[in-house]
């Protein structure tokens, strides 16, 4: 039978609070279902601990690869991403329901404000913020909700990254 995942995004990397299976073939005890940690490692028997956080699947299973070969002759291993909870969007302020929101794919600024359940009545739909790291420099984008619905300057509905915060005023 092979392990079932779900599907990953394209630009996927591995974060914290995401859930792991590592498979060695033919040998059970070194297998473990596994929550990546908010330092980023996962613990495995045997191995102890792996960083995890800021790599892609494949990256872990050569890492997981390379400190096995300690113990085992040729380990042959598989990584299975049993869920995605890393990555996640934040929204805030005057919308029905503020709180995070997976990224599971391409989300856009107006899509999540739908998760979101729509923006209230007086909030100040022309000032909305989408907040994000970049380069480890805060950055702002201004979001005027008037315009998109009226298809003005449409360019301003940016897709929006793992860690962004909407902040509807």
């Amino acid at each position: 039978m092979i392990p079932r995942g779900v599907d990953l995004p394209p630009d996927y990397v591995i974060g914290p609070d995401d859930s792991l299976e590592i498979i060695f073939w033919r040998d059970k005890d070194m297998s473990a279902l596994v929550s990546v940690r908010p330092d980023g490692r996962v613990t495995l028997p045997l191995l102890n601990d792996i960083q995890a956080s800021g790599l892609t699947p494949e990256q872990l299973r050569t890492a997981v690869m390379t400190a096995a070969t300690k113990f085992v002759e040729d380990p042959n291993v598989t990584v299975v991403v049993k869920a995605i909870n890393s990555r996640k969007v934040f929204v805030t302020g005057m919308v029905a329901k503020a709180g995070p929101y997976p990224l599971m794919g391409p989300t856009t600024v107006m899509q999540v404000l739908a998760l979101a359940g729509g923006i209230q009545e007086f909030a100040d739909s022309k000032n909305i913020l989408i907040m994000r790291n970049e380069n480890g420099r805060p950055v702002a984008y201004r979001f005027n909700y008037k315009e998109v619905l009226k298809r003005k300057n449409l360019k301003q509905n940016i897709e929006l990254k793992p860690g962004d915060t909407v902040v509807v005023p």
